[in-house]
């Protein structure tokens, strides 16, 4: 028993749930310094101090594109300026929903793991897949919403990591559904385990070959399928790097922006051995 729910856990539902995560780090390594929150009519950066008075200190806001306000002070801007300012309100904004694709499709992944796992063990139209399909379309649903602009996005120090972002004890949830599910489902796996024995006839090696194979088909599934997120990730990677390199012409040419350093972004890629930095 144990080797099964390692097998169908591991190779069917952690890799599909974790596709998007792990080559979301895979491609990029974003350091964020404070937070912030995405309105359909500002950006504003805040610093999070802890128990601090201070805490959730405005350091930098953007409102409708044009106007700068520095520790709640407005900054007057050249035209250049200004529209170095737009050009950045407008970089960050089109992360949105390139952060929200990959997460959705993470999810939808995830979805068809589940599927593809217990379908292929307890069979078409099983409890077990159905409850874990309705969990994960109710937390999909609920990333879609925390990924609205017009909504308010807002995105802590933990990046996409962050529970704004995806919902709280998110983790948690998904822990506790998997867990759920198995738990609810032992008399069902167990006949399916009997069924692949009788199937062996009796062989232990035949059935463990049985379960590494089945194990191995879905865990092939699952990384075929995900190399549209890998993509996706790789494009968003860049993406935010390219904020990132917009932030410091902003604090070269806006010299109240000079020590505020929000982003920081190392690239890495597959084919090279080492990281290249973005800054």
């Amino acid at each position: 028993m144990a080797y099964l729910h390692a097998t169908l856990i591991a190779s069917a539902i952690t890799v599909s749930l974790a596709s998007s995560a792990v080559y979301a780090n895979q491609s990029c390594d974003v350091d964020l310094s404070a937070g912030f929150a995405i309105n359909a009519s500002s950006i504003e950066f805040l610093h999070d101090e802890g128990e601090n008075e201070n805490k959730n200190r405005s350091l930098y806001k953007i409102i409708d594109g044009k106007k700068l306000l520095v520790d709640n002070q407005k900054i007057e801007l050249s035209d250049a300026q200004q529209a170095l300012v737009q050009k950045y309100d407008e970089k960050i904004r089109r992360l949105v929903p390139q952060v929200k694709s990959v997460a959705i499709d993470g999810v939808d992944l995830a979805i068809e793991g589940v599927n593809l796992a217990f379908n292929g063990l307890l069979g078409e139209g099983n409890a077990v897949a159905a409850d874990l399909t309705t969990e994960l379309t109710l937390i999909r649903e609920q990333v879609s919403k925390n990924l609205s602009i017009e909504n308010g996005v807002s995105v802590g120090v933990e990046g996409l990591e962050s529970e704004e972002l995806l919902g709280k004890d998110f983790d948690q949830r998904i822990e506790s559904a998997v867990e759920k599910a198995v738990l609810n489902s032992m008399g069902s796996i167990l006949i399916a385990m009997g069924q692949q024995m009788v199937a062996s006839e009796g062989d232990e090696r035949s059935f463990e070959t049985r379960m590494e194979n089945f194990g191995e088909n879905i865990e092939h599934e699952m990384t075929t399928r995900s190399a549209v997120i890998e993509k996706k990730a790789e494009a968003l990677c860049i993406s935010i790097a390219e904020v990132d390199a917009l932030e410091e012409q902003l604090k070269v040419e806006i010299e109240p922006l000079a020590r505020i350093n929000v982003f920081t972004v190392t690239q890495k890629h597959y084919e090279e051995a080492s990281d290249a930095t973005a800054k």
